[in-house]
């Protein structure tokens, strides 16, 4: 149910009061609404009067915003954009529907944009939007529909379905391994070490796994996983990397296991999402697709995601 009508400004006030309030000038915002400055002046006035709040400090020619009126303008501009997203999203197809996804970037890159054709071939008409995130969000207030969430299975507020587990490699160039003699996991540690800063305890976890003492590990420190795959390609050191990622470097001869070891589990990749989109049905298509496919390619594979 929506609230009562007073507290429902309508579209143009609210227009008018964000385009001022970003701009900091009634005249640029007259000028971006192709209204007259007069006009913009009326709706900021009015859309005042509706809600019994001032907005503004008037200033002999300048305008400020208030303590309220800063904090409404952040949210009357967020909930401005997801119509304005809505509204393009609905454009684009009418008919199918759309899912908006945020995904990881090595494993969108790597993993998800080869297959995706497979889906939408399996669901014409309907459209998948690919949104980078590297961290958590709130869904509540962002217009995505689902994320691609890898780690414990934590999300506040988020259904979650499980994908996969992730298992790592210690990964080198050639070159690298013949340069630092890198035979047993010992000899690891004589070697520049790579690592990535939201994971910044995972060579510490292959040591343990592996049964190997060791003091402070130091080396590059990088924020992506594709740079730090580029980086190990190069000769710059050894960096753990998920096995099923990296097929492209291991069949190229690019990268190679810098010593036979154990393997590692990190974590696992799960579909995170609202409880009350579940059967939204561009993402229940989607659910069943993605652990499907992941399900097909591990029979593949004799148990194992990737090559």
């Amino acid at each position: 149910m929506l609230p009562p009508r007073r507290f429902l400004p309508s579209f143009s006030l609210l227009t008018a009061f964000e385009a001022a309030a970003r701009t900091g000038s009634v005249t640029a915002a007259a000028n971006e609404l192709g209204l007259t400055q007069s006009a913009v002046s009326r709706q900021i006035s009015a859309l005042e009067k509706q809600l019994g709040v001032a907005l503004f400090l008037r200033e002999r020619q300048t305008i400020r915003l208030t303590i309220a009126g800063d904090t409404y303008a952040r949210e009357v501009r967020e909930a401005l954009r997801r119509i304005s997203n809505a509204s393009l999203n609905l454009r684009a197809n009418p008919a199918g529907g759309t899912l908006n996804l945020a995904i990881l970037p090595f494993f969108g890159t790597r993993w998800l944009t080869p297959r995706i054709r497979h889906f939408l071939d399996a669901h014409p008409g309907m459209v998948v939007n690919l949104i980078t995130r590297l961290e958590p969000f709130d869904f509540r207030f962002d217009t995505l529909d689902a994320a691609i969430h890898f780690g414990a299975a934590r999300w506040p507020g988020a259904a979650l379905t499980f994908l996969m587990d992730e298992e790592v490699l210690p990964a080198c160039s050639p070159e690298f391994r013949l340069r630092h003699d890198l035979e047993t996991p010992a000899d690891v540690l004589k070697a520049p070490l790579l690592h990535l800063n939201t994971r910044p305890d995972a060579w510490e976890q292959w040591f343990k796994t592996n049964r190997i003492a060791f003091d402070a590990l130091h080396g590059m420190l990088f924020d992506q996983f594709m740079p730090m795959v580029e980086a190990a390609a190069a000769g710059l050191g050894a960096a753990l990397l998920p096995r099923f990622l990296i097929g492209r470097e291991l069949e190229r001869g690019l990268l190679v296991p810098a010593v036979e070891a154990e393997g590692m589990e990190t974590g696992q990749y799960y579909l995170a999402y609202p409880p009350d989109r579940a059967t939204y049905p561009p993402l229940a298509a989607f659910r069943s697709w993605i652990t499907m496919e992941i399900e097909k390619e591990r029979l593949a594979n004799g148990g194992r995601i990737g090559q």
